[in-house]
């Protein structure tokens, strides 16, 4: 697929339905509903606040890669940050942008693309970014744009996919396994079958390359509700037979012996 096709598509399928607005913006009270989306997002992914430390972004000039519906830049708003975010999609801009009308807050926002950040080198003490930078078509180039424009000492929290999960085994079952396709690489499940098109996951090694440049770098991984079934969540993938898997999946096994095999890959590194 040509580099701008497969950018189009990943803008196209964002801008339609931003992060899961159609499972959790529902009914008329905006400011509810949004408060009821936070509630949901931080029960089924309770890690984001340790990982995002939103509480130590007081006075500090902040980037948001990919703010989506919103709610980690409200808690960014909220601690006080000097805040910018960025997406791709004018959906996504125009949902925060509301949200922090509603809460009374701001932040500079801006329609923008990871790969070409259009900032100065040097200009932000933090880059955060959650589940983004791997549906660009070049992850590796958005990383060095991150570092370009954190200054000296600044921090970068990022979320990207990891190939080794139970949500890729799982989807290499249903799309390769019963399909007769038993050949069919992990890359390829990741890139047809999860969210957007050209989605990409990374082992630890191939991240710790991405992010050489950096002083620091500390690197974990976190089985999601997608791993172990435990949530309705997803935009794809529907059915009774996954219905069926949801009351049978060995979900105490699973987080007993593969504890590291988690579709979430956390990334902090230090520039």
């Amino acid at each position: 697929m040509k580099y701008k096709e497969n950018k189009k598509l990943v803008k196209d399928f964002w801008n339609k339905s931003s992060c899961g607005e159609e499972l959790y913006l529902k009914g008329e009270n905006k400011k509810k509903a949004y408060l009821n989306q936070s509630s949901i997002r931080y029960k089924l992914e309770p890690y984001i606040l340790d990982f995002a430390k939103f509480e130590e972004s007081k006075n500090k000039k902040v980037l948001e890669i990919g703010v989506g519906l919103g709610s980690d830049h409200q808690k960014f708003a909220e601690a006080g940050a000097k805040l910018t975010g960025i997406d791709i999609t004018e959906r996504a801009i125009m949902h925060t942008a509301n949200r922090l009308k509603v809460f009374e807050l701001s932040s500079d926002l801006r329609i923008g693309d990871a790969e070409k950040l259009q900032f100065s080198d040097n200009e932000f003490d933090q880059v955060y970014s959650w589940g983004v930078i791997h549906h660009s078509p070049n992850t590796g180039k958005a990383v060095n744009e991150i570092y370009r424009v954190l200054k000296e000492g600044g921090k970068a929290n990022v979320m990207i996919y990891h190939k080794n999960s139970f949500v890729g085994y799982m989807l290499w079952l249903r799309y390769a396994l019963l399909m007769l396709k038993p050949f069919t690489s992990l890359k390829s499940i990741y890139a047809k079958h999860l969210e957007s098109p050209g989605t990409k996951a990374y082992s630890i090694n191939e991240a710790e390359k991405m992010f050489s440049k950096f002083t620091s770098l500390n690197i974990s991984t976190v089985l999601t509700h997608g791993d172990l079934l435990t949530s309705q969540a997803g935009q794809r993938h529907k059915g009774v037979v996954l219905s069926l898997a949801r009351i049978l999946f060995p979900v105490f096994i699973i987080k007993t012996l593969f504890p590291k095999h988690g579709l979430f890959m956390l990334i902090s590194a230090t520039k």
